[in-house]
């Protein structure tokens, strides 16, 4: 290292080379009492000086971490993968004996277990575990699936459903996904309320009544239109509309569903209504006479008849609501009716349509026809 006139080192300042050999240079230096000195002397010096500082900045950090280990109250300190990484390597290098006098946090056996653990983990290398691979998120799924929506189906008859999809999958396989899940086997699987509905919904229909304000020559009128639903094609079948809904118009009204050629309601029907007067004894038995079983909601709770009073918001809010009622208004709720059926979809089916038409290939042009006076409008591709 070839220092120059003028450098300082420190206190000491150089003055001049005297001379270079095999041990080094030898320079003439002066401190700050303009006293020169020998440059050995003055390295040994500034060595010192600089021994004296980093012992000092040893001795604060030290006392730092006591103070910070101190407030712990005999906490464990939970160190990073990052923070062990470092002091293993830094340990390594300082040595056993060093670190006895300057490691607080831990032992110095422990910062050379992580030394050890580093170089292991350097040299070693990635093994498959044995044994046989793990099953597919997708034939889980479908196992749990099948499991839930057939209670009485066993290991042996969902082994032989997955083979049908193309996947081969072990009897003790379904039995262990099934296990972990918490699903029980066939005999203590209890069935859920969607599966119960479901094998009852083709026979389930709904009935209710909604009103509307007619204005006729006698003046303003309240009409009263019955309407049943099937629940499982949401399909709405208008039975008749009366401003006086009697005896005598629900009988002929029970006539016309139960027909036999015509008719909604069979003998295997069950009917969901609510417990409004028009629903009368007579009614009730001649139901019963055509074998449809009635179900009465309970008083004064909408919600167990959701799928009829979803229908009246509709026929309220896309029809009914927009329109000043005359009379011929019965027309335009016919006209509804097959726009609700043909052409509108459906969120509970799934966004379709329920009498949906053939598919269509997109032509590019698309033609527009006017539904219930221009309130609606229905879209379709060109022929």
């Amino acid at each position: 290292m070839l220092l120059t006139a003028g450098t300082r080192l420190g206190p000491y300042e150089i003055v001049a080379q005297i001379g270079a050999g095999g041990m080094g240079e030898v320079y003439r230096v002066s401190d700050r009492f303009w006293r020169v000195l020998p440059f050995h002397l003055l390295l040994v010096a500034f060595l010192g000086w600089v021994e004296r500082e980093q012992r000092t900045v040893i001795d604060f950090l030290r006392e730092e971490n006591r103070a910070l280990k101190a407030q712990l109250l005999g906490h464990r300190i939970r160190l990073t993968d990052d923070q062990r990484r470092r002091l293993a390597v830094l340990g390594h290098q300082i040595g056993r004996c060093a670190l006895r006098h300057i490691a607080t946090l831990v032992t110095p056996d422990t910062i050379l277990r992580w030394h050890r653990e580093l170089v292991a983990q350097t040299w070693s290398c990635w093994k498959r575990r044995p044994g046989r691979p793990g099953v597919q998120r997708e034939i889980r799924e479908l196992v749990l699936l099948m499991a839930s929506e057939n209670p009485g189906w066993g290991y042996t008859r969902i082994q032989g459903a997955l083979r049908n999809l193309g996947h081969r999958v072990a009897r003790t396989t379904i039995a262990k996904i099934m296990k972990n899940a918490g699903v029980p086997p066939p005999p203590d699987r209890p069935t859920s309320w969607r599966t119960f509905l479901r094998a009852q919904w083709p026979a389930l229909r709904a009935a209710d009544f909604f009103t509307t304000e007619v204005w006729t020559v006698c003046g303003l009128a309240t009409y009263y239109t019955l309407f049943v639903i099937e629940l499982e094609s949401r399909r709405v079948h208008i039975v008749g509309s009366t401003p006086h809904p009697d005896e005598a118009f629900m009988l002929q009204a029970m006539r016309h569903l139960t027909d036999d050629v015509d008719g909604v309601l069979h003998s295997s029907s069950v009917l969901i209504c609510d417990r409004d007067r028009k629903w009368s004894g007579p009614v009730l038995a001649f139901l019963r006479t055509a074998g449809v079983h009635v179900v009465h909601t309970p008083v004064r709770a909408p919600n167990c008849n959701a799928h009829a009073e979803r229908f009246v918001r509709s026929v309220k809010e896309e029809c009914l609501n927009r329109v000043v009622p005359l009379g011929e208004w019965h027309r335009t709720l016919r006209e509804f009716v097959t726009h609700y059926r043909r052409e509108r979809n459906h969120q509970g089916l799934a966004n379709e349509v329920i009498d949906a038409p053939a598919a269509q290939r997109p032509t590019g042009a698309v033609r527009r026809r006017r539904r219930v006076g221009s309130l609606s409008y229905y879209y379709r591709s060109a022929a």
